[in-house]
């Protein structure tokens, strides 16, 4: 169940995530990384499934390279 939420929760960082890599647009990423943490945890909480917080994970990955990317801010 827990697995379930973490996907969701990560197509719904994905799609902030996705626009915010157009420049000036990359204040989206600080909106997005609260809820990738939360996909993460939810996704660590279930026993057998990992796809969920690996996929969250690999959301992390793209939202923060791009703010690095950005110097933070844009």
């Amino acid at each position: 169940m827990f697995n379930l939420a973490s996907i969701l929760v990560g197509i719904i960082s994905l799609v902030i995530v996705i626009p915010a890599t157009i420049p000036l647009l990359g204040w989206a990423n600080w909106i997005a990384l609260p809820l990738i943490a939360v996909g993460v945890v939810l996704g660590q909480l279930t026993s057998s499934g990992r796809g969920g917080r690996n996929f969250c994970l690999i959301v992390g990955l793209i939202a923060v390279v791009r703010l690095s990317l950005g110097g933070g801010i844009l």
